[in-house]
């Protein structure tokens, strides 16, 4: 199955969870949080065919971070993904605001002049911002918006858009993200964990829970978990397919 969006390198074991994810052949997108931090997370993954290493900037450390900017530039051409990247409008982070801003921008700009790349994007509580950043850089390749918490209006914009999206169990029980959760097109959703900054069924999430997301999703969607199943690895192909473009 797949994690579209899991922190493998902020695990205790990363190399155990990286071997489990193999045997149990989940195919991994592991995001990461700085540019320094990747060429380190990279190397979790070297001998698994079924994991990928996003080169991310969070927008939480963008502020403390931005010096790394010539060095997520220079790293780009080395990877097809890009994540965990976007905006943070949460209280905590509106004095970082204009820092978060420059570096997404950048980051963009930088994604559509090396051809674009597909991308996993955080924007809580910052929906409208990320979308307008998106559509001033349309050569930036294919937004898939993780743990998307916006309202209805700004999820139809992000469709119209054409952003894909990653969900996992933070969507899957609140009223509200279930709703939302049906509204996404069947053949622009992804499933993913976010761990291990999630638990499922009171443990941390792991890829291997991307099968729990799955069948949540299913229940969700009213769908079997086999057709459901299906879709998903049609979506996958997708993904490669324009990754690799």
């Amino acid at each position: 199955m797949i994690d579209f969006h899991c922190h493998l390198d902020l695990y205790p074991n990363p190399a155990l969870i990286a071997r489990k994810s193999a045997d149990e052949e989940i195919y991994v997108l592991s995001v990461t949080t700085t540019p320094k931090a990747w060429q380190r997370s990279s190397a979790i993954a070297v001998g698994y065919t079924r994991i990928r290493t996003a080169l991310g900037f969070h927008p939480e450390l963008a502020h403390e971070r931005k010096n790394e900017l010539s060095l997520f530039r220079k790293l780009l051409p080395k990877t097809r993904y890009i994540g965990e990247i976007g905006l943070d409008g949460s209280p905590g982070q509106k004095a970082y605001f204009k820092d978060q801003l420059f570096v997404f921008s950048e980051i963009l700009n930088a994604s559509a002049n090396a051809g674009g790349r597909v991308m996993s994007i955080h924007s809580r509580q910052a929906v409208d911002q990320v979308l307008d950043e998106l559509s001033k850089n349309p050569g930036a390749g294919l937004p898939i918006l993780h743990w998307f918490t916006g309202n209805k209006t700004q999820l139809k914009r992000a469709i119209d858009m054409g952003c894909w999206f990653s969900v996992g169990p933070g969507m899957l029980f609140n009223a509200k993200s279930k709703k939302l959760v049906t509204e996404i097109p069947h053949n622009r959703i992804l499933p993913e964990t976010d761990g291990p900054f999630t638990t499922i069924r009171g443990k941390t999430a792991t890829p291997i829970d991307s099968w729990y997301v799955i069948e949540r999703l299913a229940f969700i969607c009213q769908k079997s978990v086999d057709t459901f199943v299906q879709q998903i690895k049609t979506n996958l192909i997708e993904i490669g397919e324009l990754a690799f473009r």
